[in-house]
């Protein structure tokens, strides 16, 4: 089970991280959305969750804190890691998550499955989770996320799919067409 968990949020990561190739610092950093959506802050924000939902909780604090977001931050900016400073890269950010991806990985394996951890920010008795749960958690939150940068990819540069060499996407549909009858279909449902 811990091998399956583990390769679907590796697989989910490295899906992340495709949707970022290519593209300027501008496009990385750009609101795409009236919330401030954009897909650099997707990274940096999924690097302070897999801190701290596979660090934090089971006793290991991230050995850099000065890299992170501080939580006191938060206070006052709920959004912080939601978006790359003046001061951060693209090329900061991306390096600082994949080395989450290390530090986190450790957790995952040295503890088993059901190992118990306690989520500092969560309300008791909800905040006593193992290590299933919590990589689920990762997953699930990694995955909802990744959908929304599907959707931001494809509206700066019409990129699509699923991961790197596999779209999951029709190669041969008119695409003009198909949103073309969607749309006589959503016009025809106002009658």
């Amino acid at each position: 089970m811990k091998a399956i968990l583990r390769s679907y949020l590796q697989s989910s990561r490295e899906a992340l991280l495709w949707k970022l190739e290519g593209l300027s610092e501008r496009d990385l950093r750009l609101p795409r959305t009236p919330t401030g959506m954009n897909l650099l802050g997707i990274v940096k924000h999924m690097t302070q969750v897999e801190i701290g939902y596979l660090g934090d909780t089971f006793g290991r604090p991230w050995p850099q804190p000065e890299d992170l977001v501080a939580e006191e931050r938060f206070a006052t900016e709920p959004q912080a890691d939601w978006y790359a400073t003046a001061d951060e890269t693209a090329a900061g950010i991306i390096d600082l998550y994949r080395r989450a991806w290390a530090f986190t990985d450790e957790t995952i394996e040295a503890l088993p499955l059901d190992a118990p951890g306690t989520v500092p920010h969560w309300p008791e008795p909800k905040n006593a989770v193992t290590l299933q749960q919590a990589i689920v958690h990762v997953l699930v939150d990694l995955t909802r996320h990744l959908g929304q940068a599907d959707i931001i990819r494809e509206g700066i540069d019409g990129q699509i799919g699923m991961k790197k060499g596999n779209t999951n996407i029709p190669d041969d549909q008119d695409w003009t067409a198909y949103v073309a009858k969607l749309t006589a279909l959503a016009d025809r449902s106002m009658r």
